[in-house]
């Protein structure tokens, strides 16, 4: 007769030697190899150029101090986002892979704020905010259109039709504000130390304590943060519908 098959089984013991590991996932960066991409590093070379000279404008010929120059948001974001877009133009050309999603989406991010933040509350008409027409040189006017319209449009254009989708994610839109915050405090910090009545005491009209006091201007900046906000996650939501201009098709 046979023996009777125990219900439970009991464990086998292992292997004297052999090691079980636990599968691993490798992302899909570590094992593709990059291609080099020379008319997107050209291209990206272009932005950078184009906000290196609206930059330069404002800094050499455009009529006010270079430490004024570079108090204004829309200067530093142009610096940023040349520092990004040559350093992307690099790892095209080499075949290097991308930065990281965070960083461009940032840059991007800087630079289109302050192009809506100029033509909606400092050129348009209907703006109580609006700034007079005809009151900067000719080199002003031109630093303006690069760093205001042509720079963010570049700019704009690369993401869509050059750069991978889905790789901004909803918990970066938080971490973009730190920077329009620190240049808040930087500006109202800036205004205190001046001396009243200086000249740019306070670089943007909505910021201006003097003339309108910190309830109002501290008013302004959160609906300012909040169209700000609202605008980051517009941008990762298009950043996960929009098609993907590197995917191969099948």
């Amino acid at each position: 007769m046979t023996a009777p098959i125990p219900r439970d089984i009991p464990d086998l013991p292992p292997i004297p030697g052999h090691v079980v590991r636990p599968p691993t996932v490798v992302p899909a960066r570590a094992v593709l190899i990059p291609a080099r991409r020379r008319p997107v590093a050209a291209f990206r070379g272009l932005i950078a150029l184009l906000a290196l000279t609206g930059v330069a404008i404002e800094l050499l010929a455009a009529g006010i101090p270079p430490t004024t120059a570079l108090s204004h948001f829309t200067v530093q974001s142009g610096i940023l986002l040349a520092l990004v877009m040559l350093a992307s133009a690099r790892c095209a050309w080499s075949a290097h892979h991308p930065l990281p999603g965070a960083l461009t989406g940032a840059a991007l991010f800087y630079v289109v704020a302050a192009a809506l933040v100029h033509h909606v509350l400092l050129a348009h008409a209907s703006s109580p905010l609006a700034t007079p027409d005809g009151t900067g040189t000719a080199w002003q006017t031109a630093a303006t259109h690069l760093l205001h319209t042509a720079v963010p449009l570049a700019a704009a254009l690369d993401w869509l039709l050059l750069t991978p989708a889905g790789r901004l994610h909803l918990r970066q839109a938080p971490a973009w504000l730190l920077y329009p915050l620190a240049y808040l405090a930087f500006s109202l910090a800036r205004g205190e130390l001046l001396l009243p009545g200086a000249q740019d005491r306070y670089l943007y009209p909505f910021l201006d304590v003097a003339q309108h006091g910190y309830k109002i201007v501290l008013g302004n900046a959160l609906l300012i943060g909040l169209a700000l906000y609202a605008l980051a996650v517009l941008l990762v939501a298009l950043d996960h519908i929009r098609p993907d201009p590197l995917r191969r098709p099948r």
